[in-house]
């Protein structure tokens, strides 16, 4: 039986499995036990306990960008990228000495702290989760790219840095600087530190161990954290490549960048103890040498041609209140329309009469790019049919956004999906199945429960009459709900939870490109005492009801809980075959622990929908949201086929590109 996630155990348990499990002991060699994407885990509240004395102080902060202004010599309102932003101290700093500021790193904890920073500041800096080799900005971009505190040469070769550096020349405009603050590689190559160890607050110590690769090349390190109370907190792995100024302007120059120009970046900490790989670090900044990419005009290039397929507004659609769509929906409709329209990189084509649709996609074949598959309605407007859809675009041919039918039919069945995580060691709520025609029925498990549809998506079915208290009433809820859905509708009976409820959204394809979206709750402060805390039918469609009043809100859970969380959403992701977007929904038990409801492949994509909230957070707009599943379908589509386009996917962004043929004014580089 597969062993369930840390976070189910009692702290007890967790804190005696940390000690026992989360240390190797002694190892012969440190190189074959560091992971090829070691940062995906490190970059977390303990890395900001562990070099916090060099990367979490603001007067070193002050000094280090005081040193990047000199170098760049840029004016007031240049747009930069802090590129591994981390925490987005370099960022925020520049953003409130007058640049125009954004910031991309792969760890969701330190985005999540660079918004919360800059929302707590009043600075206006987007931050965004992305890889440094897959950068989602157009050519042309920027005037500065910043790569600082030592992040850069992650990877497991040269080749891969090279793509960084390929990545960054994209996105400057011509003439546009690079900056990067490096370990000196040939200092450091002589001078590590075997072993050291150092107290990193009244409470934790961290002992490390260092050696080189067997090449040379990198250097390996170790670090074993210890809480003085609770033991080993972390045994982790990292390597980085090493540099010297002279090597690192050669790469420069093989990626297209001129002019290389160094400089000393002084070392500072306020514990001065251990700096291992910021002991010794220079900077080094460069020129693009590139031209203007060509401006796209009408009749230059081909933009995309996407068919938008929606639900038919014609036939009768009985999810909805009056089964028809009305004014609201028009309104969902045309504000879609409106946010494509500024998609200049695509023309789109708009299909909702189902009872021509075969025939008009059998038409289309090898005339169009793909299908944005936006009929979460299903064929015929009939739920279940959802899957139908990308099942007859997969008979045809045509490539389209989001999941397949395979993960449709998966996702449609509640007790399907918590079968699936409860063997990968996903917890989820105590339930029990309820097949059609059963009348008697046994619930292991104690009051309040909450009653589902077991198939079904848009909280059919669901209201603040699901919910039971007591044997009597869970009787009545299964019969009152068998004569509105249908005696032939199996049930879902969960223990009903009581803490946060939690949405995930995710765009793009784990595990190579992809966003999680900030966080988001469910706030039911206006809702009258005594009705249940549910986001159910009401809340969605019945703007009359208390229920209506729920808000969305920005997630505030321990930093522990939100790992684990989106932990398992990139497992589902991957393992219930999701593309390009989805979300996932918890639900938090009393005591805080999180637990898996549903999977959402090609959630709602409506202008005022969950997935839209969470972009909203993140300072992503509606248009930009619609912008990012395209590109990641299109990223996908053409990877599958062979035929990546990177000029395409690099214009794919929201945002028409108009240049002039002017350079910009870059300022002085020393």
């Amino acid at each position: 039986m597969a062993r369930e996630l840390s976070l189910d155990e009692p702290p007890d348990r967790r804190r005696s499995s940390r000690k026992k499990n989360r240390t190797l002991g002694p190892v012969p060699s440190l190189e074959g036990h560091v992971r090829p994407d070691w940062w995906n885990g490190l970059f977390n509240h303990l890395y900001l306990k562990t070099d916090g004395d060099v990367v979490d102080n603001p007067e070193i902060t002050k000094n280090e960008v005081d040193i990047v202004t000199g170098i760049l010599g840029l004016r007031s309102g240049a747009r930069m990228l802090d590129l591994c932003c981390g925490q987005g101290r370099h960022a925020l700093e520049l953003a409130a000495r007058g640049y125009e500021m954004e910031g991309l790193d792969r760890s969701h904890y330190l985005i999540s702290r660079a918004r919360s920073a800059a929302k707590k500041a009043g600075l206006r800096v987007r931050f965004r989760e992305g890889n440094a080799n897959r950068l989602p900005h157009r050519a042309d971009t920027f005037d500065a790219v910043l790569i600082l505190g030592n992040s850069f040469g992650y990877f497991d070769s040269i080749r891969e840095d090279r793509e960084v550096l390929a990545e960054v020349r994209r996105v400057l405009k011509p003439g546009g600087i690079i900056l990067l603050d490096l370990a000196d590689g040939e200092y450091l190559r002589s001078h590590f530190k075997p072993r050291s160890w150092e107290w990193i607050d009244e409470r934790m110590f961290v002992c490390r161990e260092r050696e080189l690769s067997a090449d040379e090349q990198r250097l390996i390190s170790r670090e074993i954290i210890s809480d003085v109370e609770n033991g080993v907190v972390a045994d982790q792995f990292y390597a980085e490549r090493l540099y010297s100024p002279e090597t690192m302007a050669g790469l420069l120059g093989e990626a297209g960048f001129s002019g290389a120009a160094v400089c000393g970046m002084p070392a500072a900490s306020t514990r001065n103890q251990d700096l291992g790989m910021m002991e010794h670090r220079f900077c080094i900044a460069a020129r693009a040498e590139k031209e203007w990419t060509p401006v796209r005009t009408k009749g230059s290039q081909r933009a995309r041609h996407v068919v938008v397929v929606q639900g038919d507004p014609r036939r009768p659609d009985t999810l909805k209140p009056c089964a028809v769509f009305d004014e609201d929906d028009f309104y969902t409709i045309d504000a879609m329309k409106g946010a494509l329209e500024r998609l200049s990189s695509y023309r789109f084509t708009f299909r909702d009469n189902h009872e021509n649709l075969i025939r008009d996609l059998s038409r289309m074949k090898g005339r169009i790019d793909f299908v944005f598959n936006l009929c979460d309605e299903g064929y015929d407007n009939v739920a279940r049919k959802e899957l139908h859809i990308p099942a007859l675009l997969e008979m045809l041919g045509i490539p389209y956004t989001g999941s397949g039918p395979q993960a449709l039919a998966f996702c449609y069945d509640k007790s399907l999906v918590r079968g699936v995580a409860k063997e990968m060691g996903i917890p989820v709520p105590k339930a029990v199945y309820i097949p059609p025609g059963e009348r008697i029925f046994d619930i292991p498990f104690g009051f309040p429960v909450i009653v589902k549809p077991n198939a079904g998506d848009s909280s059919i079915g669901i209201t603040q009459k699901s919910v039971a208290w007591n044997s009597e009433e869970l009787t009545a809820v299964i019969a009152s709900m068998k004569t509105t859905l249908g005696y032939e509708c199996p049930f879902l009976v969960e223990e009903f939870l009581t803490g946060a409820d939690i949405s995930v959204g995710i765009i793009g394809n784990p595990p190579d490109a992809y966003t999680v979206l900030p966080l988001s709750e469910e706030d039911y402060g206006a809702l009258p005492p005594g009705l249940p805390p549910i986001c159910g039918y009401e809340a969605k469609w019945l703007p009359e009801s208390p229920y209506w009043k729920i808000r969305s809100v920005p997630a505030n859970l321990p930093e522990e809980t939100e790992k684990l969380i989106v932990r398992c959403c990139m497992m589902l992701f991957e393992r219930l075959e999701c593309r390009d977007y989805c979300r996932f929904d918890w639900r938090l038990d009393a005591e805080g622990q999180p637990r898996l409801l549903e999977v959402n492949p090609n959630p709602g994509w409506c202008w005022d929908g969950h997935l839209a909230k969470m972009a909203g957070f993140a300072g992503i707009s509606y248009t930009e949201m619609l912008g990012m599943i395209l590109e990641a379908a299109e990223q996908r589509i053409f990877t599958e086929t062979g035929a990546v386009r990177k000029e395409a996917m690099a214009a794919a962004v929201p945002g028409a590109a108009s240049c002039t043929a002017e350079s910009p004014d870059a300022g002085d580089m020393e």
